[in-house]
């Protein structure tokens, strides 16, 4: 049974250690600009996530590779100055941190100095868990990625739910405690069955939010789009819409265009 929610002035990674404490769900969605990140915040958001998912949301690639580490910057500082409660949290994108953890340590701060943000996350579990460690060693707060991992799906080759197998389950698992034992502050658990991701989150004293992986998880993350219908070719399981902007938009600026061309568009009240 979750509790309802606290009125905490200001989210911060001990605030989230006290909610899966006390048994209070976290939170969680995506924001890329100003505006958004301004209504996502007012409306009570305990995370925004400025994701590399930036990378198909406001630019339309196929997947979140392309996306630069100055473009992620970009969208992390525009989201900084709209919120006054959230925890800000920035993904590092594709290439800035795998195998090379100086260069993971350069991108973090990076984006910690020039964006403002609150802390960064990385996907994946010991393959990276060098660059995690260094850049903890630096102050800055790191949440990990485990399960489907979107940078990945070259390597993947598929969108589909990861770990039902026992190895890999068993991988996740030891993945999860290892970026526990490192000191990340907490999870996103991606695309895996409903019982792992259970286990998992009873496994660790740092938060588990998830993504596809069921609701026993301590707190669920989405992209802020696909929640609002702005997006419409986008349909997971685990997505609840609710509502549905891009006919409400699309419908709005026909009507604009039909007023524009009958000359209904400016009105005598609507001009100087």
């Amino acid at each position: 049974m979750s509790v309802q929610k606290k009125n905490f002035k200001r989210i911060t990674t001990n605030v989230l250690q006290e909610m899966k404490r006390d048994g209070e769900k976290i939170s969680m969605l995506t924001a890329y600009d100003f505006t958004m990140a301004k209504m996502v915040d007012a409306a009570g958001i305990d995370i925004i996530l400025v994701g590399d998912s930036a990378s198909n949301v406001m630019a339309g690639h196929e997947t979140t590779l392309p996306i630069t580490l100055d473009q992620m910057i970009y969208h992390a500082s525009s989201v900084i100055r709209a919120i006054y409660r959230a925890l800000v949290v920035v993904d590092l994108p594709f290439g800035t941190y795998q195998g090379n953890s100086k260069e993971a340590l350069n991108s973090a701060i990076r984006v910690m100095k020039e964006s403002g943000a609150h802390s960064v996350k990385l996907e994946g579990g010991a393959e990276i868990i060098e660059s995690i460690e260094r850049i903890l060693t630096a102050g800055i707060p790191v949440m990990g990625h485990l399960g489907l991992t979107p940078q990945s799906i070259y390597k993947f080759g598929t969108y589909t739910v990861r770990a039902n197998e026992e190895a890999e389950a068993n991988k996740l698992i030891e993945d999860a405690k290892l970026l526990e034992k490192a000191g990340c502050f907490a999870i996103v658990l991606e695309k895996v069955p409903a019982d792992l991701g259970e286990k998992v989150a009873k496994s660790l004293k740092i938060p588990v939010i998830g993504i596809g992986a069921g609701g026993q998880v301590d707190g669920q993350v989405l992209v802020t789009h696909d929640l609002l219908g702005m997006t419409h070719e986008f349909n997971p399981r685990f997505l609840r819409r609710y509502l549905s902007l891009y006919e409400q938009i699309t419908d709005a600026i026909k009507s604009y265009v039909k007023d524009v061309k009958t000359a209904d568009f400016p009105n005598e009240k609507e001009q100087y």
